[in-house]
């Protein structure tokens, strides 16, 4: 099934988040009331809701998107291509671009949206900060009324638990164990905010999610049994 797929047809994606705002403090009361009564069961005891408002960002309620990149197989002069871009910066923009470009090159019924934990965490949290902006959800990504068989999404975290539900595989891991080079070279996930408020440094992060889309796209190809990407088939544009 999945080698009967056109790589062409694939979107590949993924989103870095930070905290909507840098500090619990700079949370209205309402918010502080609500993101307290939001992470009680995780915090349990052990942590205030200041002490683990670090981790705000996991919640489109409480967080933003600093940056989503692409990523899209092409053929020029029969050879195999890979192109990666990045909508970064102010959030409202980067939502209106990310939608202009599914609603323009992506929206036919061939066409796939892909990324690792995508179907829970980078689709759902896409969707929900267009909602908050007053941006259209585009037709892929609003799964109201869908059938599980008719979601035009592709995960990897979902492909790899060959239907055993209770496995959860980081994409750290998937790469390792599938010999796809390692997308964790510089920083991590639970980084990304301190590198954003602290150090400014939004190409940095943009550098990171890109590589997250390389690493897809190449455990895609592992999946199919294909050749994985050369750094040459890769363009950054």
């Amino acid at each position: 099934m999945l080698n009967a797929i056109q790589l062409e047809n694939i979107l590949f994606l993924d989103i870095e988040t930070v905290p909507e705002v840098e500090n619990f403090n700079e949370l209205d009361d309402d918010f502080q009331e609500l993101f307290a009564l939001k992470t009680q069961y995780q915090r349990k005891d052990e942590f205030t809701p200041e002490e683990f408002y670090e981790r705000a960002g996991i919640w489109a309620e409480f967080g933003k998107i600093i940056c989503i990149s692409v990523g899209f197989f092409t053929q020029k002069s029969g050879e195999r291509q890979f192109r990666v871009t990045t909508f970064q910066g102010d959030e409202e923009r980067l939502l209106i671009e990310f939608s202009n470009l599914i609603n323009n090159h992506f929206s036919l019924p061939q066409h796939l949206l892909c990324g690792h934990n995508v179907k829970e965490f980078d689709l759902p949290f896409i969707a929900r900060r267009m909602l908050i902006h007053g941006i259209k959800i585009p037709t892929k990504l609003n799964l109201m009324g869908k059938k599980p068989w008719e979601v035009p999404h592709l995960d990897t975290l979902e492909l790899w638990k060959f239907g055993d539900y209770k496995h959860f595989t980081s994409l750290k891991l998937l790469t390792k164990v599938l010999g796809v080079p390692s997308p964790k070279d510089d920083i991590d996930g639970s980084e990304v905010a301190k590198v954003f408020y602290k150090e400014k440094d939004i190409d940095r992060i943009a550098t990171y999610c890109e590589k997250d889309v390389i690493a897809v796209a190449q455990i895609i190809l592992k999946l199919r049994l294909q050749k994985l990407l050369s750094d040459d088939e890769v363009l950054r544009v």
